[in-house]
């Protein structure tokens, strides 16, 4: 369950779009105005609100956006005004082109594999094709070294099955397979490989559970044991989206606020992403662990429209 709040009679697409031109002229930007019409509509009610102010004034309203705001309240608005799909793959294209060292940067490829439906993934693929003229496949390929480039490409090539159906002989069989390539310490076996990126996410669930039970910690344990590399890293990862997608977003939350400064960037995708899909679940699960809100947490971090915006998306009262 998401936690944006969407007003009980929502104004018209045209409305909105008035509303924003409103905002953009004058003296100075009314950063407030865009927050309370952008932070509080859905992914359909934007994508209208976007095609209804290019008939109307004729510009691109992201195009409008990049010019009036800036810094990191910029980055998370045209984040949240894009199709989710467009979004999806600007990000992983982001990801896969930054030369940041480790495998942080590639989480984002791991959450739309295997924390989002197989239908957005599928939608994802086609908006990386359309924006970037090749394959998220291919700047994968092009990118990423192995044996990580295996595993992920193997995630976002796979079109899950979507429905609740498992079979516990092959959740016991799998259990099997996927200790037996930890113990040799083979992450890129081809039957783990396989299993994560083609069976549906009950199936999975149901596997680790055999997993647990059979051999005496989770599955996410025994990987670590492995050793700390790239690989074992993104496994992990993998496991946590496909097992509890609110713990690993909840963790996302927690490690870009802890420290010295903020990792902005990850605290964006995290609030963005999730806002509309189980973000209720996610605070519920910050919560249990950390023994603060969510909320307070963002609000003790961030500051100005940024954190405005975020704490809208969070699902502060209308």
């Amino acid at each position: 369950m998401g936690t944006l709040r969407v007003p009980d009679v929502v104004p018209s697409p045209t409305q909105d779009s008035e509303r924003l031109r409103k905002a953009f002229q004058g003296w100075g930007t009314d950063e407030k105005a865009i927050i309370w019409v952008l932070g509080h509509r859905t992914a359909s009610q934007r994508r209208k609100i976007r095609d209804t102010y290019q008939q109307l004034y004729n510009e691109s309203l992201i195009d409008r956006l990049q010019s009036e705001l800036s810094g990191d309240f910029r980055k998370a608005v045209i984040l949240w005004t894009l199709d989710p799909p467009e979004r999806d793959a600007n990000l992983a294209r982001e990801a896969l082109k930054s030369k940041r060292k480790g495998v942080d940067h590639l989480k984002v490829i791991v959450e739309m594999a295997c924390a989002a439906s197989p239908h957005h993934l599928m939608a994802v693929r086609q908006a990386y094709c359309s924006l970037y003229d090749c394959s998220l496949e291919e700047d994968i390929t092009s990118n990423v070294t192995p044996p990580v480039r295996k595993l992920l490409v193997g995630l976002v090539s796979s079109y899950r099955y979507d429905r609740e159906v498992v079979e516990e002989i092959v959740a016991k069989s799998e259990a099997s397979k996927l200790r037996d390539a930890i113990e040799r310490k083979q992450l890129d076996d081809d039957d783990l490989v396989w299993i994560l990126s083609t069976r549906n996410v009950f199936q999975l669930r149901a596997t680790f559970e055999r997993y647990r039970e059979t051999y005496g910690n989770p599955i996410d344990e025994h990987i670590k044991r492995c050793g700390t590399g790239n690989l074992e890293s993104i496994l992990r990862i993998v496991v946590w989206c496909i097992g509890s997608p609110e713990k690993h977003f909840a963790e996302v939350v927690r490690a870009s606020i802890v420290g010295f400064g903020t990792d902005e960037d990850s605290l964006t995708r995290a609030i963005v992403t999730r806002a509309e899909i189980d973000m209720v679940k996610i605070k519920e699960e910050y919560f249990k662990v950390n023994k603060t809100t969510l909320d307070y947490a963002v609000i003790d971090d961030t500051s100005g429209d940024y954190k405005d915006f975020l704490i809208t998306l969070l699902g502060e009262k209308m």
